[in-house]
C-alpha cells in the first residue's frame, strides 16, 4: 500500500469520525513531537560538530586554520543551496509572516530541511549565527505541510504553522511559554482561545520531547534576589538596550545591502568569511552561537570574554576591559550580519541574546568597577538579554519569559519587564518595524496596518472588469448611443488597431447629445473622448491601485498588459466588495 494511499484513507477516516477541531488538537500534538525531535536532533549535531572541528586544531600547529572554519562553512553552505538547491534557500520568518498575515498559510515542503541543513552547516563550522530561526521557519513548514497533506483548511493550515514554529521555540530552549507568546507576538500579532489552544499544545509537546531527549538546561541564574533600588539602573540599561537594537537593525540591514551590490555568490562568500575570520581572531568569543560565554557570565566568569585572546595578558585595568566588552558588543553585530549575508544560513535569535547578555555585563561592570553603585552582575544579564531580543525582535512579552523561563529566574520578572518594556519603545521610535518586518515593509507590506493586510489578500485580476464596449476614433456618437442602450458602462475604452488605449469616452460627459439625436450623426467619437490621466498595470499592487482610486476619484481606471494593450477596467465597486468580504470573512474566523 502507498504512502498517498494510507494518507486517503486516514483523510477518509477522519472526516467521517473525528470533527475539524479535535482533529486540530490531535495535529498540533504531532507537529511539536515533531518539532522536538528534530530541534534536538540539530542541536546534537551542531554541538557534536563544533567539538569535533574544534579539537581538530587545538594545540598544533595548524591552530591558525581555526579562524578560517567559518568561511568553510559559509562556502559549504553556499555550495549547498546553489548546486544542491538550485539557488532555492526557501522561506524566512519574514516570508512566513506574510504567507500567515495573507492568511493562506503556504509553505514549500522544501522548508522543512533546507534551513536545517544550511544552519547546520554554517553555525557547526563557527559562523557567528543561531539556530532559532531556521528551527522556527522548519517547525512553519512542518506545521503547513501537514495540514496541507491531511486536507485542512487555510485557517487551520496558518494555525499549525505557529504550532510548528511554536514548537520549535520550545524545544531548542526548553520555554513552552516562550514558545507559545513567540507564535501569537511575531508570526500571528493577535490573539484568540481557538488559535492559543492548539499552539499551547503543540509547544507543550515540543518543549516534553526535548526534555526527555536534551535535558540540559541551558543557564543557570545564581540569584534570588533583586534590589527596588536598583530600578533606576534597569531603566538606563533598557535605554542603552534600545539603542544597541537600533545598531543591530541597522547594521543588519546595511550589511546586507552592501552585499547584495556583489553579484556573484562565490567571491561575497569569500570576502564575507575572511572578514568574519579576521573578527573571530581578534574577539574569540564571536565565534558560533555563544551559549557557553552567556552561561560563563552567568557563572560571574568574565574571563571567559577574553580565552584564547592574544591580549589576555594585557589586559589588567578593568577600563580597558570595558572597552573589549564595548568591542565584543559592537562586532557580534557585524560579525552576524557577514555570516548571513555572505550566504550562511542562521537566525538573529541566539546573536541577540548574547548581545544583551554581554551589554548587561559591561553595564554591570562598570558601576561596580567605579564604586558608584554596587549591581548584582547576574541580573543584568538576564535584563540585557530580553532587552536587546525585544528591542531587535519587537517582541517584549517573547523576551522576558524566554529569559525567565531560560534562566528559571522567575523573580526578575519587574527587572525583566522594566528592561524590554524600555528597550521596546526606544527601539520602535526609531525603527517602527522589526527586522522581521523590516523588510515586508520596504515591499510595501505594513504589517501592522491590519485592513492593509488584508487588502493584500486580494488579487488585482479579480478586480479587474474585462466585459467592456469598445470604440474607435472615426466612429459617429450614433454607435455610442447605441452601446450605451445595451449595456450599464458608464465609461467606455477608445481603442485603435492595436488594441492600445487611445482615449476615454464618460457618459456624464456626453449626456447633453445624448438628448439631441439630431447630432448623432454630425458627432464622432474623437470629439467627445478624452485622454486617459490614470491607468494601472497589470503588475501594480492591490495597494498601489488602492491609492490610486483614492487620488483620481475615479470608480474605473484603465488596466494596461505588459505590452501596453488595454485588457479592462479597474473596477472600485468590486474592489470594495472583496475587502468587505475579506473583513467579514476575518472576523468570523476570530469569533470561531
Amino acid at each position: 500500500m502507498s504512502l498517498r494511499t494510507v494518507v486517503r484513507n486516514i483523510n477518509r477516516y477522519r472526516v467521517a469520525r473525528i470533527s475539524d477541531r479535535n482533529f486540530l488538537l490531535i495535529a498540533s500534538i504531532i507537529v511539536g513531537v515533531a518539532m522536538g525531535f528534530v530541534a534536538v536532533l540539530l542541536k546534537k549535531s551542531v554541538h557534536a560538530l563544533q567539538l569535533a572541528l574544534g579539537g581538530l586544531f587545538k594545540d598544533n600547529a595548524w591552530e591558525f586554520l581555526f579562524y578560517l572554519l567559518p568561511l568553510i562553512g559559509i562556502l559549504l553552505t553556499v555550495f549547498y543551496v546553489q548546486k544542491i538547491r538550485k539557488g532555492k534557500t526557501g522561506s524566512g520568518i519574514s516570508s512566513i509572516i506574510q504567507s500567515v498575515s495573507k492568511r493562506h498559510g503556504n509553505v514549500s515542503p522544501d522548508n522543512m530541511y533546507t534551513h536545517m541543513v544550511g544552519s547546520a552547516i554554517t553555525v557547526g563550522f563557527g559562523g557567528s549565527v543561531g539556530l532559532e530561526a531556521p528551527i522556527v521557519a522548519t517547525g512553519s513548514a512542518v506545521g503547513a505541510n501537514i495540514a496541507r497533506i491531511f486536507l485542512l483548511s487555510h485557517k487551520e493550515r496558518v494555525v499549525l504553522l505557529a504550532c510548528g514554529a511554536a514548537a520549535g521555540i520550545a524545544a531548542v530552549f526548553n520555554t513552552p511559554v516562550a514558545g507559545v507568546l513567540f507564535a501569537m507576538e511575531v508570526l500571528i500579532a493577535e490573539f484568540s482561545i481557538p488559535t492559543f489552544i492548539p499552539i499551547l499544545i503543540a509547544s507543550a509537546s515540543g518543549a516534553v520531547v526535548s526534555r526527555l531527549m536534551y535535558d540540559e538546561h541551558l543557564f543557570y541564574l545564581l540569584t534570588k534576589e533583586w534590589r527596588v533600588d536598583a530600578i533606576p539602573f534597569y531603566l538606563l540599561l533598557g535605554g542603552l538596550c534600545g539603542l544597541i537594537s537600533v545598531y543591530f537593525m541597522r547594521m543588519y540591514f546595511w550589511t546586507e545591502k552592501k552585499f547584495a551590490a556583489v553579484k556573484t555568490v562565490v567571491p561575497k562568500a569569500i570576502g564575507g568569511g575572511l572578514l568574519l575570520g579576521l573578527l573571530i581572531f581578534c574577539f574569540p568569543v564571536l565565534y558560533g552561537e555563544g551559549y557557553s560565554t552567556m552561561a560563563a557570565l552567568f557563572q560571574n566568569n568574565s574571563d571567559k570574554l577574553l580565552n584564547n585572546t592574544f591580549y589576555k595578558e594585557w589586559i589588567t585595568n578593568p577600563y580597558v576591559f570595558l572597552v573589549i566588552i564595548a568591542g565584543i558588543v559592537f562586532f557580534k553585530v557585524i560579525a552576524s550580519s557577514l555570516t548571513l549575508h555572505a550566504g550562511g544560513n542562521g537566525g538573529v535569535f541566539a546573536p541577540t541574546l548574547f548581545t544583551g547578555a554581554v551589554t548587561g555585563f559591561g553595564f554591570a561592570y562598570f558601576f561596580n568597577a567605579t564604586g558608584w553603585k554596587e549591581l548584582l552582575t547576574v541580573n543584568f544579564v538576564a535584563a540585557g538579554m530580553a532587552g536587546i531580543l525585544s528591542g531587535v525582535v519587537h517582541a517584549p512579552l517573547t523576551a522576558i519569559f524566554l529569559i525567565a523561563e531560560v534562566t528559571g529566574g522567575y523573580t526578575l520578572f519587574v527587572p525583566l519587564m522594566i528592561v524590554a518594556a524600555v528597550s521596546y519603545f526606544i527601539s520602535r521610535a526609531f525603527e517602527p518595524y522589526s527586522i522581521y518586518t523590516e523588510k515586508l515593509a520596504q515591499k510595501g507590506f505594513k504589517i501592522d496596518d491590519r485592513e492593509l493586510v488584508l487588502l493584500n489578500n486580494i488579487k488585482p485580476e479579480s478586480i479587474i472588469d474585462r466585459k467592456y464596449i469598445a470604440l474607435k476614433y472615426d466612429d459617429s456618437f450614433r454607435k455610442l448611443s447605441n452601446a450605451f442602450l445595451i449595456t450599464d458602462q458608464t465609461v467606455f475604452p477608445v481603442l485603435n488597431d492595436e488594441q492600445k488605449l487611445t482615449g476615454l469616452v464618460y457618459i456624464d460627459d456626453v449626456k447633453s447629445i445624448l438628448l439631441r439625436e439630431e447630432l448623432f450623426d454630425k458627432t464622432s467619437v474623437a470629439d467627445v473622448s478624452v485622454k486617459p490621466q490614470y491607468s494601472i498595470s497589470v503588475k501594480d499592487d492591490i495597494q498601489k491601485i488602492m491609492r490610486l482610486f483614492d487620488i483620481s476619484e475615479l470608480w474605473h481606471i484603465p488596466v494596461i498588459n505588459a505590452d501596453g494593450a488595454f485588457i479592462g477596467f479597474a473596477d472600485k465597486r468590486i474592489l470594495l466588495g472583496l475587502l468587505r468580504e475579506t473583513l467579514n470573512a476575518h472576523h468570523l474566523s476570530e469569533q470561531l
